[in-house]
């Protein structure tokens, strides 16, 4: 049985501690049985950016009319060219990760799956290796419903759909989380006739007012239908033909071309083999970690999805970064402190969160006020033509420190930083409002919603 210092299991988030650990001196087996980088790089985060930054363009120059500019309203896309595009540049990517790996003498790469025979003992290939440290970072994969007849149809998953070179001019999308609108969104813009179906509401977790923003503007391109469970699905002479139920009890078809599967994610850890040693899941599969990311077995730890906490890989890098450092670069008996996690939907219009919502607020009894300023009501805003977005902050009444922020609209993933910084440092209303802001700039709206929440205040 051959040992190392380190195992690292998945190639993604993972990958944190394997050429970092490798330059201590410490040697290191990294287990990928598919391309390197993970869900992020080869079918989530990386490429669905990249055709979602196009889909963008389209959005803005169908908006230009706004702006007295005789731009085209319809364009002919080359959605394969795209698509390949693509997928090049991240199989460039995934498979520029192996060689890297094979000049470092302290480095194996096993390109197979790893399951557990016994704690700390993994079966890869045939070949049995230990080590002093495990890491499972294994990631995710998208869950499945259980819909009559939807096995026995060609649907896609995000997986597929990224890769799909063909544009469909009927599409169905099941699902209104992160990743069913962010696809939808693009395959809309290039084209398609998307139509939603949502159980109960999209993005859910958010407070009301950001949802209500968000459908508002999104429903002018998309339909949203809220309260639709599938219940059937067929595949008749290329077509799908999916059934639901309302809410009302009532029942209605939906014809298209294609179908995306985006109910949310299940984690690998069922392809582990944890049934052989002592690393206890939860009643969903997730891998139970304390307040250092160790399992139940010593020595056994794990990070990202497979554990749930946050399903983001900005928070899977962190939790990577927290252990080499606390294990290995600097070693340490803290606790990992995420701060505050942000969050955002790359669609039109964007939306980004970061800190509390005012339902968890309201359920905590803290006693807050709440800064609201519109798009419109900004010099940016106003150059824009914005007739839609919002900047919304938390601020708790008696210490004023901020609290939660929430934005709908143009560059909400990159407004958010703001708020981001203010919540980590404990940063109050007045801190904010002692900044000079750059005028004039979309970071106005910011400032704007803190006034509103400073004259509640008064």
């Amino acid at each position: 049985m051959k040992s190392y210092d380190v195992i690292v299991i998945g190639g993604g988030g993972g990958t944190k501690l394997v050429t970092p650990v490798a330059k201590l001196g410490l040697k290191v087996a990294i287990l990928e049985k598919e391309a390197m980088g993970g869900t992020c790089l080869n079918r989530g985060c990386i490429p669905s950016k990249m055709m979602i930054h196009p889909a963008d363009r389209i959005c803005h120059i169908q908006d230009s009319y706004k702006f007295e500019l005789g731009l085209k309203a319809s364009f002919d896309v080359d959605f394969g060219s795209l698509v390949e595009r693509i997928s090049n540049s991240v199989d460039k990517d995934a498979a520029s990760i192996p060689p890297a790996y094979e000049q470092n003498p302290n480095i194996d790469f096993y390109p197979f799956e790893g399951r557990f025979v016994e704690d700390k003992v993994l079966e890869v290939n045939g070949e049995k290796i230990t080590a002093e440290k495990i890491f499972i970072a294994v990631g995710s994969r998208p869950m499945i419903p259980k819909i009559v007849g939807l096995e026995d149809t060609p649907y896609m998953t995000s997986r597929e759909a990224l890769r799909n070179k063909v544009l469909p001019k009927r599409m169905v999308v099941v699902g209104g989380g992160f990743i069913a609108l962010e696809l939808g969104h693009a395959y809309s813009s290039f084209g398609s006739s998307v139509n939603f179906l949502v159980r109960s509401q999209v993005m859910r977790g958010l407070d009301s007012d950001v949802i209500e923003e968000f459908s508002n503007e999104f429903s002018k391109r998309n339909t949203l239908n809220i309260g639709h469970t599938p219940t059937k699905v067929e595949y008749i002479n290329d077509e799908f033909h999916i059934q639901t139920q309302a809410a009302d009890g009532s029942s209605k078809e939906f014809i298209a071309d294609a179908l995306l599967i985006a109910t949310g994610v299940v984690p690998n850890s069922d392809l582990l083999g944890l049934e052989n040693t002592g690393v206890k899941t939860d009643s969903k599969g997730y891998i139970q970690v304390d307040k250092r990311l160790r399992t139940s077995v010593e020595g056994i730890y794990a990070i990202g999805d497979v554990v749930g906490n946050y399903m983001f890989r900005h928070s899977v890098n962190f939790e990577g970064e927290y252990l080499f450092r606390t294990l290995f670069s600097d070693p340490s008996e803290e606790d990992l402190d995420y701060g505050p996690v942000p969050s955002a939907v790359f669609t039109h219009p964007e939306v980004a969160s970061v800190g509390k919502t005012e339902l968890e607020l309201e359920s905590e009894n803290v006693d807050y006020v709440v800064g609201l300023n519109p798009y419109r009501k900004s010099a940016m805003g106003s150059a824009r033509l914005s007739d839609n977005g919002f900047v919304k902050v938390l601020v708790e009444r008696g210490s004023k420190k901020i609290l939660g922020a929430h934005i709908v609209g143009d560059e909400a993933s990159n407004m958010i930083h703001l708020f981001i910084a203010f919540i980590k440092l404990g940063g109050t209303l007045d801190d904010m409002m002692e900044m000079i802001f750059v005028h004039p700039a979309l970071p106005e709206i910011a400032r704007n919603a803190g006034r509103n929440a400073r004259a509640q205040l008064s």
